[in-house]
């Protein structure tokens, strides 16, 4: 099977890692580990049990040297999700936000005009059910963000108390301090632990001053971005990057990938950016933009005519970056990932 549809195919909320060797004979070898287990392989002759016992334990991306090879360890970001409890006016300012940032989005409500708004709003997923019915047949995982805006705080209680001892990554509960001190002490009572109390976002949404529904939203919205880009060192392979890989358009057109594997400095992107190159010269995505992409994207015509990956650094603290207008410094090493087609 091809390596990017067996990642394509991969359970994403799982832990998954790419294992890539990217210098030496065995440059571009690589497996993909799903759980531990090994559900991809390009190489019989890689030693990988002794590369897989150099994972690194804190689950950050990164390049290591084994055996006098450079060696990319890569972990996936899980797939994430948006749970919102509520359908009023910031709901709907939540949905269309989480359109533009590729989030998917559930909307729980159980007024049958206040769903309609959402699925007009675009939400992936509406339930019209009661909060506690519906919260039952959603599990949650370490991918899930539940936000909680319903329409006065006993519809809050009920959500967070199904909530709370689901796995997440993220609660956060609109109201005032009285409610939520209300709805906190409930839970309390019931024999919530407080360390799980205390994890809560409540008053929810960044401190922006926000007023409006929109603004709220937007507050709401910057603080879930704020907890998943803390997971740095984790990388993704977007959905933008392989449906475009494997549509019919880009199908039979040679290209590459080219990732970010290690960082020095100031550079633009984190190590994980990706992006593919085709021989027709399209690009998809951005590895910072400027003379890098310029650079790297004739780089990645050579690998491409050569059948060869490569592994190139970028220093962007020099005249030249200088010269080109560049305001972030530091050095970058990219990774050149050739493929004919998919």
């Amino acid at each position: 099977m091809n390596f990017y549809k067996a990642l394509q195919e991969i359970d994403k909320n799982k832990k998954n890692i790419v294992v890539t060797i990217i210098s030496g004979e065995n440059i571009g070898d690589k497996i993909l580990l799903s759980e531990g287990k090994i559900v991809f392989s390009n190489s019989n002759t890689v030693d990988w049990d002794n590369i897989i016992s150099f994972i690194p334990t804190n689950n950050k991306s990164q390049v290591l040297t084994i055996n006098g090879n450079k060696v990319y360890f890569e972990f996936i970001r899980q797939s994430y999700n948006v749970v919102v409890c509520g359908a009023g006016h910031i709901s709907m300012a939540i949905i269309k936000m989480c359109k533009i940032l590729d989030l998917n989005v559930t909307v729980i409500d159980d007024r049958l005009n206040f769903a309609n708004d959402a699925i007009r709003a675009g939400a992936n997923n509406v339930i019209c059910e009661p909060f506690e019915k519906a919260l039952d047949n959603i599990y949650g995982d370490n991918g899930t963000f539940f936000i909680i805006v319903t329409r006065g705080h006993r519809y809050d209680q009920t959500c967070l108390e199904k909530i709370i001892n689901k796995e997440n990554a993220y609660i956060g509960m609109i109201g005032s301090k009285v409610r939520v001190r209300k709805v906190l002490d409930y839970l309390e009572e019931k024999g919530i632990q407080q360390v799980k109390l205390n994890n809560i976002y409540t008053p929810i949404g960044l401190k922006i001053g926000a007023e409006t529904p929109a603004e709220i939203a937007v507050a709401i919205m910057a603080e879930i971005i704020e907890v998943k880009n803390k997971e740095i060192g984790s990388s993704t392979y977007s959905d933008e990057l392989l449906t475009a890989l494997f549509s019919e358009n880009y199908y039979n057109i040679p290209k590459a990938i080219v990732t970010i594997v290690s960082r020095k400095g100031s550079a633009p992107r984190e190590i994980g950016t990706k992006m593919a190159v085709l021989k027709d010269g399209t690009m998809i995505g951005t590895i910072g933009g400027g003379c890098v992409e310029s650079s790297i994207r004739q780089s990645a015509f050579s690998c491409i005519d050569n059948q060869k990956c490569k592994l190139i650094q970028v220093d962007m603290t020099g005249r030249e970056a200088e010269d080109e207008g560049m305001v972030c410094g530091g050095i970058v090493e990219i990774f050149i990932d050739q493929i004919k087609c998919i």
